[in-house]
């Protein structure tokens, strides 16, 4: 059952909101779900859902946007376009065909290995120049809408556009989930925006860097949006980067004990703890609300290698961390961790199996999982010219974590690590992976199909960057600037 939590409109002009993957995800999407709102409520707008396991469309449709928050989301988007009997290619379609964009994450970081399928792609946040767009589309022939477009803040036009600005907006209006769904990956879960982006700015990481600046909701918006959630849904889930950055997070954190402690029935969920701020307050707040498990990031068991990466972490922080959890009521931590950052040695990984040890001696019962994902260089990060260690050598770490950690009875999960360097590959591509792309979807999008598409069409990939070569992503005009990110490069090497 799904309940829409606002009043829709109705109109002439067919717009369909298309997510590229299975309506589960897409029902859990704050951002795509968000915007659908904003379609869904504008004036002369009729607004339609799809994903790929419902592609469902009765009427003619005026337009289609996509939202991409995962490299390999472009497999989704062809999935629904030849559904939708629409070429893939946009030099492909002509003006019996609807207008095709897309924004999201993948799209503002690096949209070129994209933009050949796409009429126009936004970059950066969308809540704002997202309306002003379905304007121009509702009241304008296909070529006039174009040219208006070329206007609007963050919008970039392939073959137009040069460069493109990213859009950056303050916090106004909570973003919150407008539609409450039981078929949604968290069923019923009131999801609330609390922040965006992240001061730490570790050197890897892009939801951090094109997220900057870091941005804050007013606390009194985000206690009313608390409170419009509970006239729904008992499930309140709060999400940022770094939520408990907010100036007034341990207010909103009593705001919710205190609830509870009323009789007020609250399931209290949090995306990630930051490692350096868990205090037995919120750590309580959460196991009332009825969290059992939580989770921190590290990234590095070493101090050395933390330092470089700018995760300014000491380990009796971590430690802290894990006791407080255990101390307050929380059953157990899942720790993030990465293997393959750059300058790492054995002794940067055998640090993972003494700090494991340690966890689990000082904190005998509490659940210890470790969470390993390999090194993937991203654009505007100070991290975006490294090269990616090889496979080869990757595997043989994760196997000797594997071996080690089952020794000392942790569990150890890893990502895939063949996975990882093809989202490598995609998120530092240029114009010319388009029909990789294609390639590797017409022979079905598994992991094999990537290494044969390569081999067929013979497209070089390049695993390394000089800092003084032009880069695909220079398009994106974003603070801070590339001089910048070379300079917080320098500065983080010499921290080793």
């Amino acid at each position: 059952m799904e309940r829409y939590l606002y009043k829709s409109n109705s109109g002439n002009y067919n717009f369909l909101m298309a997510y590229p993957a299975i309506e589960e995800f897409a029902l859990a999407s704050l951002g795509y779900l968000w915007l659908y709102k904003v379609a869904d409520t504008q004036e002369g707008i009729n607004a339609i859902r799809c994903s790929t396991d419902n592609v469902v469309i009765s009427k003619k449709i005026d337009s289609i946007a996509f939202s991409m928050s995962f490299d390999f989301d472009y497999a989704g988007v062809f999935e629904i376009l030849e559904k939708l009997n629409i070429p893939l290619y946009s030099a492909e379609r002509n003006e019996n065909h609807p207008l095709i964009f897309a924004g999201g994450p993948v799209i503002t970081t690096n949209p070129c290995p994209y933009e050949a399928f796409f009429d126009f792609l936004m970059i950066g946040d969308g809540e704002e120049s997202f309306k002003h767009v379905l304007d121009i589309l509702k009241s304008n022939s296909r070529c006039e809408a174009l040219k208006l477009l070329e206007n609007v803040d963050g919008v970039y036009i392939p073959g137009k556009n040069k460069t493109v600005k990213k859009a950056v907006v303050p916090l106004h209006e909570v973003i919150y989930t407008p539609i409450l769904s039981d078929k949604g990956y968290f069923k019923d879960t009131f999801i609330i925006e609390v922040e965006r982006g992240c001061m730490n700015r570790c050197a890897f990481c892009t939801a951090s860097y094109i997220n900057l600046p870091f941005r804050s909701y007013e606390y009194d918006k985000i206690i009313a949006a608390i409170d419009l959630g509970l006239q729904y849904t008992n499930k309140i889930a709060l999400l940022g980067a770094q939520i408990s950055a907010h100036p007034d997070f341990d207010a909103m954190m009593k705001y919710i004990e205190d609830k509870i402690d009323n009789g007020v029935n609250i399931e209290l969920g949090i995306s990630s703890l930051r490692t350096d701020a868990v205090s037995p307050q919120m750590v309580q707040t959460l196991v009332k609300g009825g969290q059992k498990h939580s989770t921190i990031a590290i990234e590095a068991a070493s101090e050395r290698l933390r330092k470089y990466i700018n995760k300014n972490l000491k380990e009796e922080q971590i430690l802290n961390a894990v006791r407080i959890s255990r101390e307050n009521g929380l059953k157990g931590l899942k720790i993030y961790s990465m293997i393959g950052i750059p300058t790492e040695t054995q002794d940067d990984i055998n640090e993972f199996l003494k700090l494991g040890k340690k966890i689990k001696d000082e904190n005998k019962g509490f659940n210890i999982e470790f969470s390993f994902s390999s090194f993937v260089p991203k654009p505007h990060t100070p991290f975006q010219w490294a090269k990616r260690e090889d496979t080869k050598s990757l595997e043989k770490k994760q196997k000797y974590l594997e071996k080690e950690f089952s020794k000392l009875g942790i569990s150890a999960k890893f990502s895939s690590i063949k996975w990882d360097y093809w989202q490598s590959v995609l998120s530092r591509g240029g114009k010319e992976l388009a029909p990789f792309l294609v390639e590797v979807y017409r022979r079905g999008a598994k992991i094999g199909a990537y290494k044969s598409a390569l081999k067929e069409l013979d497209i070089k990939v390049n695993e390394s960057f000089n800092l003084d070569q032009p880069l695909p992503w220079d398009i994106i005009e974003m603070e801070p600037r590339k001089t910048l990110l070379i300079n917080e490069l320098k500065r983080l090497e010499k921290r080793q």
